[in-house]
């Protein structure tokens, strides 16, 4: 008996079984899972090549970036010893990152201050949760 996968209708002498039918059907099925998973698969591994590339292209503009930020601070350093002695030039620019860097890092303290409390969901669920248990109780 000649398998008709092909789109073609058989002879009528060479009409498929119902268990025939149920084993292609069957078949059939299984080609097309593993094939997505297949597809899956490859989609998967293209985003994640595609995403190494990006992280490590960032990962290189960061480098690049914190030397230009260190070069800028050097030529403000330069730029005030035009003025001032060189020490005391590195120092006022010095203390200035210092100012920075703590309020940064104040900003930062209080918004993790923030995350940091229950939501106020929580209350009310536990609320809620209260208020059901105690009308079981009745």
């Amino acid at each position: 008996m000649t398998d008709w996968d092909d789109g073609r209708t058989p002879p009528a002498e060479q009409t498929p079984t119902m268990g025939r039918l149920m084993e292609q059907l069957s078949e059939q099925a299984t080609r097309l899972v593993r094939a997505e998973i297949a597809l899956a698969k490859a989609e998967a591994a293209e985003k994640a090549k595609r995403s190494a590339i990006g992280i490590g292209l960032i990962a290189a503009a960061v480098v690049i970036v914190l030397y230009a930020v260190g070069v800028l601070i050097w030529a403000g350093i330069i730029g005030l010893a035009e003025a001032w002695p060189l020490w005391l030039s590195a120092l006022v620019v010095g203390v200035f990152l210092v100012l920075v860097a703590g309020i940064a890092v104040a900003i930062a303290v209080s918004q993790l201050k923030r995350v940091a409390q229950r939501p106020e969901t929580v209350d009310r669920v536990k609320e809620d949760v209260d208020t059901i248990k105690k009308g079981m109780h009745r």
